[in-house]
């Protein structure tokens, strides 16, 4: 479907960026563009791979001219540059406004703008049921997304949430690792918090079957199992052969979830199971609002959300496996 095809990837010097990279510059694929505003990783990434289908344009979501520059020509786009720690949201706010909000409509703009065929944006967990700022600029992006998606006709929008995706920049579990090497106390902050457990690999996996299978508006969700933070540092001490290594709990963090939830009990009314995803149509409900004041919808009474708390819930040798499995934890091994 890429064969001789430009992808743009935003924010693509990111973990999900590499991802895309690792799978698609074996292929058929014409060119990939790497837009970011980040030139010392653009600089890393292209003595990296040194491959001549990789484009690299410095540039930023907040500015429209930047954007407008690298998506001439461009058949699809990734969208994965956003803000994305909590604490500094949580400092900044109104700069996860700019980029996660205000910097979605401008490149969904200039997407449509440059009649690209397919886009599709990365949110989060987060955005369902959001108690932090970080989480609030993401479900507003999803809503610019649904909006944008279902006015359009050219130009096919989608979106992709995720929950936990496992040792991508700025999880635990590169910092646990790290602290493992360094000696230094495992911080958790509560042992009984569960997060969903999924690869780059399967991150890539679940924005392919979107583009595949979605149509503007859609919100996919791929079914994930689940750990407890307890049993994700057991497991890792355990592989890394220092069962015996000190953990510290510290207590919850400001903004801090005790699970994820990727669907809200009104999504799972409307969602469509596609054996391993989950697939959110589009609200098309016009303005028109007296109906709906005539007609409610009684099975969100009866509905439960999907989140980390209830779906499968790994034990240690699942988990051992999934992390075994991982690039980043093989590489880890071998320089430990």
């Amino acid at each position: 479907m890429f064969k001789d095809k430009v992808l743009l990837i935003a924010g693509g010097t990111g973990s999900f960026g590499n991802a895309v990279l690792r799978r698609f510059l074996s292929t058929g694929i014409k060119e990939i563009r790497i837009f970011s505003r980040d030139e010392l990783k653009q600089d890393n990434m292209r003595k990296f791979y040194n491959n001549n289908k990789l484009k690299f344009y410095i540039g930023d979501v907040r500015d429209k001219n930047s954007i407008d520059d690298a998506m001439r020509g461009v058949d699809y786009v990734f969208h994965a540059a956003a803000l994305k720690q909590v604490p500094s949201c949580e400092f900044y706010p109104m700069q996860a406004v700019k980029t996660n909000i205000i910097g979605t409509e401008n490149l969904l703009n200039s997407a449509i703008n440059a009649k690209v065929k397919k886009v599709i944006a990365l949110s989060t967990d987060k955005a369902v049921y959001p108690i932090n700022a970080m989480g609030v600029s993401k479900a507003m992006m999803e809503r610019v997304i649904v909006s944008k998606g279902r006015n359009v006709k050219d130009t096919t929008i989608m979106c992709t949430r995720y929950g936990n995706v496992m040792a991508s920049r700025g999880s635990v579990i590169p910092l646990f690792i790290d602290q493992i090497r360094k000696g230094s106390p495992i911080t958790i902050t509560d042992p009984n918090m569960t997060r969903f457990m999924m690869s780059l690999d399967q991150a890539v996996n679940l924005v392919l079957f979107a583009f595949d299978n979605g149509k503007s508006g859609d919100i996919f969700v791929q079914k994930s199992p689940a750990a407890t933070v307890e049993l994700l540092v057991n497991t890792l001490k355990n592989i890394f052969g220092v069962p015996d290594h000190i953990v510290k709990t510290i207590g919850t963090r400001h903004g801090e979830k005790l699970y994820e939830t990727l669907l809200t009990k009104e999504e799972m009314v409307k969602a469509i199971d596609m054996d391993e995803y989950y697939r959110i149509p589009a609200d098309t409900r016009d303005l028109n609002y007296t109906k709906f004041f005539e007609e409610g919808e009684e099975v969100v009474t009866e509905a439960s959300e999907y989140h980390s708390h209830n779906t499968h819930r790994l034990n240690e040798e699942e988990l051992t496996e999934l992390l075994l499995n991982l690039k980043e934890i093989q590489d880890d091994l071998k320089g430990y």
